[in-house]
């Protein structure tokens, strides 16, 4: 490039309204969005999330609401969470066939199964009366190996109920090898693995923690969890893990305060790539909107445009429905 001012005049191309529409580099599509939603078990109404204004805890009749309002906006798919009424330290729930989440996907992909993906978070944390991600040894540690073997009859109940998606988000050692394991003997060779393959020990959880009612009751997770200011080749390393054992698509959570590493990911592999936009990213925003300190709707879009243009393919974000509703 030889151009110089006053030759060179970048201004050019902004001056209107369509022509920076005719030359904008990053596009969101309503396919693009996946929309995280929670399903109580044992409430007769839906119960707000007071940390997360617009966001429910579902009973299952109104989560089939939620997925037919979200399927005629055009997104491309949802992930459930699930609270079950009665947790104990195995989390016995996740697996029980007539467990909320497993009662739930067969209700939604009956109801939405064609127009758009139903996934499923794949953990524990939801479902143990502790709220760590796994099992525990006698000393209170989460016992990685044996937590596998729960993640796997986790994934099988779940693809048996009708899950089209399996994301397992606990970051256990050897996780996605488990559950693809598990999936193929249980002739469930067919569904896709999505991991969080990238997820951080965060302060961005913490309004997630109250709607799906996980909050750990003792310590935290940094033992599991990355460390947000370890190394990037660790982020890297997991993804490439979760490659090799059968991973069809990975994550990075959260995504604003790592989208440096998402870039990096979506620049080594070549399958679709995942971003989170979690609960504190999410209510940061609503919150400083309430407040009347910022543009609401603007800041939603710069912050989705933000995390596609970094590369993700997919976004997780509790904007999903009313977003794709504008971008339709």
């Amino acid at each position: 490039m030889t151009a110089q001012f006053p030759v060179a005049r970048p201004r050019r191309l902004r001056r209107t309204a369509a022509m920076r529409r005719m030359v904008a580099g990053t596009r969101l599509h309503p396919s693009e969005l996946v929309l995280p939603v929670f399903v109580k078990e044992g409430i007769d109404e839906p119960s707000p999330v007071t940390s997360m204004p617009g966001v429910l805890q579902h009973t299952r009749d109104s989560l089939l609401k939620a997925a037919n309002e979200a399927a005629q906006a055009g997104v491309g798919g949802l992930i459930l969470f699930g609270v079950p009424e009665v947790k104990d330290a195995r989390g016995s729930a996740a697996d029980d066939p007539e467990g909320i989440v497993q009662r739930a996907v067969a209700d939604l992909v009956a109801e939405v199964g064609d127009a758009l993906v139903v996934m499923t978070d794949t953990c524990l944390d939801e479902f143990t009366d502790h709220g760590h991600c796994g099992v525990l040894t006698p000393e209170g540690e989460v016992d990685n190996d044996a937590t596998l073997e729960r993640y796997a009859a986790a994934a099988v109940a779940q693809a048996r109920a009708g899950s089209q998606v399996i994301a397992p988000s606990g970051m256990m050692d050897g996780q996605v090898a488990a559950i693809r394991a598990a999936l193929d003997a249980d002739g469930f060779a067919q569904i896709p693995i999505l991991a969080y393959s990238a997820k951080y020990a965060s302060a961005f959880y913490g309004p997630f923690r109250e709607a799906a009612e996980c909050a750990p009751q003792f310590g935290d997770r940094n033992a599991y969890q990355q460390d947000g200011a370890g190394p990037v080749g660790e982020a890297l390393r997991e993804v490439r893990l979760d490659l090799e054992e059968g991973a069809d698509a990975v994550m990075v959570k959260p995504a604003l305060a790592y989208l440096d590493i998402l870039r990096q990911v979506r620049d080594l592999v070549d399958v679709p790539v995942a971003a989170y936009q979690v609960s504190g990213e999410y209510s940061m925003i609503e919150a400083a909107a309430a407040n009347g300190w910022i543009d609401r709707d603007r800041a939603i879009m710069e912050s989705l445009v933000a995390i596609r243009r970094a590369g993700a393919d997919m976004i997780l974000t509790y904007w999903a429905t009313e977003v794709a509703r504008k971008l339709g």
